[in-house]
């Protein structure tokens, strides 16, 4: 169970360096006005959003869940790390969203708001951080 924990680990790093930085691509995309910018962050948002971000996401749930069900966790501290995990998986796919309106030329927030949206990542990473290691409860 050693290695499914170390890969799980990986798998969550990957997924979260993932979130930190499509956002932050997003807020480049937004201040960017020629065509040759505009399609170079497309491509790179669906690189990301497609060939690391999501298969992380894939491979550290699957682990997650392999673990839970492995070692038999329980106790609040899991619940409420369950829960910051599903709403996690809606800020993915919420980015996902957005990666399709900046795909389909259909952007509606400024560079502002992504420099707002991409701090979310990092408060549910402390908190879930926080629940593994201290599991105040």
């Amino acid at each position: 169970m050693l290695w499914v924990k170390a890969f799980h680990i990986i798998a969550v790093v990957t997924w979260f360096a993932a979130l930190f930085y499509l956002p932050r691509l997003f807020v480049y995309h937004a201040m960017s006005e020629d065509a040759v910018s505009i399609e170079r962050f497309k491509v790179m948002e669906r690189k990301l959003y497609r060939g690391i971000m999501t298969p992380s996401a894939i491979v550290a749930v699957t682990l997650g869940l392999w673990l839970w069900l492995g070692f038999g966790f329980s106790g609040g501290w899991l619940h409420a790390k369950l829960a910051l995990v599903t709403v996690l998986l809606g800020y993915h796919w919420y980015c996902g969203k957005l990666l399709r309106d900046f795909r389909d030329d259909r952007n509606r927030h400024g560079h502002v708001f992504y420099r707002w949206f991409n701090e979310f990542p990092v408060l549910i990473l402390v908190a879930i951080v926080i629940l593994v290691v201290v599991k105040p409860f």
